[in-house]
């Protein structure tokens, strides 16, 4: 049996630790609840979502001969189970805020998710996890593209806690990509599998915003309407450029660069600087992430 713990992946497995203040309020970015609950959305799809690509995997791991890939593996299932743990204790705040939408909302995504993993192919689940990961890839480069506008002045822990799990997402950006390859190959059921991820999970999470939005009063109305649209708008114009990258022939997730701010993150956790766990979101635009001395 191979001893995989010895070899080197690039990535670290991390256990983070947030702290929600008692009166955090689902509102995290005050000035904007529509973008604090298309996170909350995406948010809330994380517990079920992240153990259907552990599942996925772990039934790959059986199929690798690659003992490098295999490592990666590993260590990738342990950086996805800490996404899906640290999401659920964030998720129940939300749900002790009185959101009745919140059990509709999880056991339509854990029906979903089980289906899959009990009904499709092994090819259809990798292929929808690597479609996830290149679209998370696309996304992550965003939100730390744009971090101040998007941050800027939001809650720090919740803050916190996304900008964590993207830097980590970058950080694994080849593995599902590998697997994928590794097992199966070819470009047209990779793209099959990446349309069927990404209108999946944004079908959900705008099931899902509106939802949460509906509850507090504000939807279906024509300010918070406008105001989502122009959230929405500024974000797929932001995205759009990344995302077209994995549909190229060719494409490889290694051949997109990391982003220095993701770099600078991971450099500070390696000293153990904890004030990852809280970041300053009104000085986010440093070349540190951390907050200032």
């Amino acid at each position: 049996m191979t001893d995989t713990g010895k070899i080197k992946t690039g990535m670290e497995r991390r256990v983070m630790t947030f702290e929600y203040p008692d009166d955090i309020h689902p509102h995290w970015k005050q000035t904007s609840p529509e973008f604090s609950h298309i996170v909350n959305a995406g948010s809330l799809a994380m517990p079920f979502l992240e153990p259907y690509l552990i599942r996925s995997m772990g039934i790959a791991k059986k199929h690798i001969k690659d003992p490098k890939l295999l490592a990666e593996v590993e260590d990738y299932i342990a950086q996805e189970a800490q996404h899906f743990q640290q999401h659920r204790r964030f998720n129940d705040i939300l749900k002790a805020r009185g959101y009745r939408c919140i059990d509709q909302l999880e056991e339509q995504l854990k029906r979903d998710y089980t289906k899959f993993s009990q009904t499709r192919s092994l090819k259809f689940n990798l292929a929808y996890a690597e479609g996830f990961e290149s679209m998370a890839l696309a996304i992550g480069h965003m939100l730390i593209e744009r971090r101040d506008e998007l941050f800027g002045g939001a809650d720090p822990t919740v803050s916190s806690l996304v900008l964590w799990h993207f830097v980590e997402e970058i950080e694994h950006k080849n593995v599902a990509f590998g697997v994928y390859e590794h097992l199966y190959g070819g470009y047209f059921y990779r793209i099959f599998g990446l349309l069927y991820a990404t209108l999946h999970i944004f079908a959900y999470t705008g099931r899902a915003y509106r939802a949460l939005l509906r509850e507090d009063g504000l939807w279906p109305g024509l300010k918070t309407k406008w105001a989502m649209w122009k959230q929405l708008a500024k974000i797929f114009w932001w995205l759009g450029p990344k995302f077209a990258k994995p549909f190229m022939p060719g494409y490889h997730p290694a051949k997109v660069q990391d982003p220095q701010w993701a770099k600078d993150w991971v450099a500070l956790h390696e000293q153990g600087d904890d004030r990852l766990n809280h970041l300053d979101t009104d000085h986010l635009t440093q070349a540190s992430p951390a907050v200032a001395a």
